[in-house]
C-alpha cells in the first residue's frame, strides 16, 4: 500500500508542477510566468561576438531580481523617431513591509557578459529618482522611465540592476548581468 501512495504522490506532484508551469493565468499582484517571453534576455543568451546594431535586439529584457525577496524589471524601449524613452516597470515582493526601496543600474561597455560596472545610478521618472514603496505584505510596484535619446542608436551595454533600501547602500535584491542595445 505504501508503494501505491508513494507512486500516486509522485504522479500528482508532477501533474501539479506541469499544470502550474503551463498556466496562462496570473495573480493581479504578480507578473505572469509566461509574460512577454519575446523580449526576455537571459544572461549569456546574446553572444558578445554577435554583431550589434540599432536594428538587432536585445532592445528589451526582463531582469529577474533575487536576494532578500524577489523582483522583476520589465525593461522596454519605445520605438519613436523623436525620442528614445526606456520604460522600467518594477515589481518586488517579500521585502520589508511599508518600506521605501530604490532601483539602481550599473552598465559595463566591455561586452563579455560579466557586469563589472560600479556606476550605480538610481532610476526614477527621467532624471528624478522615485522610490518603490512596499505595502503591508512587502510587495511594491513602480513605473519608472529614462530618456536614452542622447545615447547613439546601436550602442550595446552589459547591465545589472539592484534594489536598495532608500537612503542606504543595503542591497535587498540584485540581478544577473544582461545585454541590451539602444534602439534606433
Amino acid at each position: 500500500m505504501s508503494r501505491f501512495r508513494f507512486a500516486a504522490g509522485i504522479t500528482i506532484g508532477a501533474s501539479l508542477f506541469v499544470l502550474a508551469c503551463s498556466s496562462q493565468t496570473g495573480s493581479p499582484t504578480a507578473p505572469s510566468a509566461s509574460a512577454d517571453l519575446q523580449g526576455l534576455s537571459l544572461p549569456g543568451s546574446y553572444s558578445p561576438s554577435s554583431a550589434t546594431s540599432a536594428a538587432q535586439p536585445p532592445f528589451n529584457l526582463q531582469a529577474i531580481l533575487r536576494g532578500d525577496g524577489f523582483g522583476l524589471v520589465k525593461f522596454r524601449q519605445q520605438k519613436d523617431p523623436t525620442k528614445n524613452i526606456l520604460n522600467l516597470d518594477v515589481w518586488v515582493r517579500d521585502l520589508l513591509p511599508n518600506t521605501s526601496y530604490s532601483l539602481q543600474r550599473a552598465v559595463d561597455t566591455t561586452l563579455d557578459g560579466v557586469c563589472t560596472g560600479t556606476d550605480w545610478i538610481t532610476l526614477g521618472q527621467g532624471l528624478t529618482a522615485q522610490s518603490i514603496d512596499t505595502d503591508d505584505a512587502g510587495t511594491g510596484r513602480a513605473a519608472l522611465w529614462r530618456n536614452l535619446s542622447s545615447i547613439a542608436a546601436g550602442r550595446a551595454f552589459d547591465i545589472q540592476f539592484r534594489v536598495i533600501r532608500t537612503g542606504t547602500t543595503n542591497v535587498a535584491l540584485q540581478s544577473d548581468c544582461y545585454r541590451f542595445v539602444v534602439r534606433d
